[in-house]
């Protein structure tokens, strides 16, 4: 007991850590999550964000789970219990020795030391799927795009990045539906911002029109005041409905448009932006980057909002 004692007056002498804004970021394989971390990172500058991914917590590498009866999608795939501990050392300013994961060669390879900033973006397979590691974060997002869109940028990424066959790909992703219907889906149900993004229903859009986005703004948090924009000339940029969630409660589904013109799209990040309470100026260019020379307008307006809420939270 007094050893217990000695420890307990030690922790509580020390300086009390900067508690970070903690923001989760789920979703099922090639969702879009690094996309969308990606573009946050840097418009808050990478000085201020800690990002990390929670499939860092594998268990099993590449070449071991082959053998396994599940795969990186079940929990037993992976450490959630040492997650859970290492987003609560985070969510209160606490470093952490995190383990690594290369999704490259599929091997699991030297941990790392990761220490929190003002902010921390947490994205992966699994950040929400507990209650003790969905109590570690002030803002909780799920992404939702339509199964066919998420299958065809898997098979995009993994046969460009990964190395494997088409074939391989689509196999695995039958594999894994069991598992992402009983894991990864259930995230969306604990989210408050559910993003998805898919053409809009109805139109008859050329095949190179950016795919637009839908944001369902549930009341779990504060959400922007966004009445002027919406009453604006931008509505075809943008523009906000009641609809019925999956609860069949009612919730604010905002609309943002990727077959509006550019110039109209720009105008309605500079509004946004301009509510942020930052440096005048233009959005920062990097929003909505696809890599490879793309950029997505809807992406820049939604990563412009998880901005707002960053920064909301940061303010107290």
């Amino acid at each position: 007991m007094p050893k217990l004692i000695r420890m307990q007056r030690l922790r509580n002498d020390k300086r009390p850590a900067q508690r970070p804004v903690m923001m989760a970021i789920a979703g099922d394989s090639a969702a879009g999550k690094t996309t969308l971390t990606a573009g946050l990172v840097k418009a808050l500058g990478p000085e201020r964000v800690t990002a990390l991914c929670v499939d860092d917590y594998h268990r099993y590498d590449r070449e071991e789970r082959k053998n396994l009866p599940f795969t990186a999608l079940h929990p037993d795939c992976n450490y959630v219990e040492i997650m859970e501990q290492h987003l609560q050392l985070l969510a209160t300013g606490q470093p952490i020795l995190k383990p690594v994961y290369d999704h490259n060669t599929g091997s699991l390879t030297r941990p790392e030391l990761v220490e929190p900033r003002d902010f921390v973006i947490v994205e992966g397979l699994l950040p929400l799927h507990t209650p003790l590691s969905q109590a570690c974060f002030d803002i909780r997002i799920y992404l939702d795009p339509p199964e066919d869109i998420r299958r065809g940028w898997k098979l995009d990424r993994d046969t460009r990045k990964r190395g494997y066959r088409p074939e391989q790909v689509l196999a695995e992703l039958e594999r894994r539906e069991p598992e992402s219907e009983k894991f990864i889906r259930p995230q969306r149900a604990f989210a408050d911002l559910v993003v998805r993004f898919k053409p809009v229903e109805g139109r008859d859009d050329p095949p190179t029109t950016p795919l637009s986005a839908e944001l369902l703004l549930r009341p779990t948090i504060r959400h922007p005041d966004l009445t002027t924009i919406l009453a604006g000339s931008e509505r075809r940029a943008i523009h906000l409905t009641l609809r019925r969630d999956e609860d069949s409660r009612p919730v604010d589904a905002l609309h943002i448009h990727g077959y509006a013109p550019p110039e109209e799209s720009r105008v309605v990040q500079k509004a946004i932006w301009s509510r942020l309470g930052v440096d005048a100026g233009d959005p920062p260019e990097t929003l909505g980057d696809l890599g490879a020379g793309q950029r997505s307008e809807p992406l820049a307006i939604t990563q412009l909002l998880l901005l707002y809420h960053l920064l909301d939270v940061s303010r107290g």
